[in-house]
């Protein structure tokens, strides 16, 4: 049975002096910062306190593709989504949109650990459910 990505989460941000590379746009490095940033609004947003207290994420991997740029006074779309849970591993995507057109698309392996035993924890049926229907 296939498994449907429940709501996507969004966010949207100005850019700002402080993104900006000597290329005057955004510097690949703030991108990455936004992948982690629209990661953890996510998860917060779907997640309990009870979660938060007994797991935490850590990444595996990034893998990150430029298609655009974007620059001084853009607005920016960040679209995210989780596409799977697989044992103790979670894929996630993260899209960047300036005026509808897809500039940055970043795909990042995450690893739930159990706070406790600092360990990695299979992803339980709880957590699946926040992000699947």
């Amino acid at each position: 049975m296939d498994k449907k990505v429940s709501n996507k989460y969004e966010m949207h941000i100005t850019v700002d002096e402080k993104h900006l590379d000597e290329l005057n746009h955004v510097n690949n490095v703030v991108y990455l910062q936004w992948v982690q940033d629209a990661a953890k609004a996510h998860w917060l947003f779907k997640s309990s306190a009870e979660f938060n207290e007994k797991y935490h994420w850590v990444v595996l991997d990034h893998f990150i593709e430029y298609k655009g740029a974007a620059f001084l006074g853009d607005e920016i779309n960040i679209e995210t989504f989780v596409e799977k849970n697989e044992g103790v591993r979670s894929v996630r995507h993260v899209h960047f949109f300036r005026k509808d057109k897809l500039i940055v698309k970043a795909k990042t392996n995450w690893c739930l650990i159990d706070k406790e035993r600092n360990r990695p924890a299979r992803v339980p049926k709880e957590i699946d459910d926040l992000f699947f229907t």
